[in-house]
């Protein structure tokens, strides 16, 4: 913990939904994510490794020097994720990149390792490790996990609403087979079948047989 100044806080709502907090302590910014489509190196059987602690490269898409909001995200992810130049326990190589893109309004952070050439004629390439998720940006801040606000994604719907207009969607579906269902039994009560010959056939057979019974 010394010298350190950059904080990365979990935190899990309802048991499903989970945000991200990056800021830079004491002073400020902060930046709060809503983490979307995670995927685990398990779950997508990616075949790539690196080794625990080594340095990445980082690498950035283009997108992030479009817009403000944009450049400070990019800044404050490459404090976070940048090895401390001389650190004691940094390792004295690269073996892996972390991507992130800007796609839909979000940022889209994936882990690849850096496969080097087995001999001098062939070509470096990337393999996925995982994890990789999405991180839909929902408030920047300028002091540390608070202050005011200096940018609002005004497109960000949260979860709650979302779950909300599905049960609405759900409730709205159900509503219409109870009126459907009500307004077939009031036809079917207004139309009623008339009888056939064939029905008054066999009352009459059953009519006979009780008379039969009876003598």
């Amino acid at each position: 913990m010394k010298s350190c100044s950059s904080v990365v806080f979990f935190e899990v709502r309802k048991k499903k939904d989970l945000y991200i907090w990056m800021s830079k302590s004491p002073a400020g910014p902060s930046v709060k994510f809503l983490v979307q489509n995670v995927h685990t190196m398990a779950e997508l059987k990616l075949s790539g490794n690196h080794l625990k602690g080594s340095r990445p490269v980082l690498s950035f898409d283009k997108a992030f020097d479009g817009q403000p909001h944009l450049q400070l995200v990019k800044e404050m992810l490459g404090q976070i994720f940048t090895t401390p130049r001389r650190h004691h326990k940094s390792k004295p190589f690269f073996d892996h990149v972390l991507s992130f893109s800007v796609a839909d309004d979000r940022i889209w952070m994936r882990n690849y390792q850096v496969v080097a050439a087995v001999d001098k004629r062939g070509e470096t390439s990337l393999v996925e490790v995982g994890p990789r998720m999405c991180l839909n940006p929902i408030k920047i801040f300028d002091g540390s996990f608070g202050g005011a606000a200096l940018y609002e994604n005004a497109a960000y719907v949260s979860p709650n609403a979302v779950r909300s207009a599905m049960r609405k969607q759900l409730g709205a579906r159900y509503k219409q087979k109870v009126v459907k269902r009500v307004a077939h039994k009031a036809h079917v009560a207004a139309n009623p079948l008339p009888r056939s010959a064939v029905d008054e056939v066999f009352r009459g057979g059953s009519d006979i047989e009780d008379d039969e019974d009876s003598e």
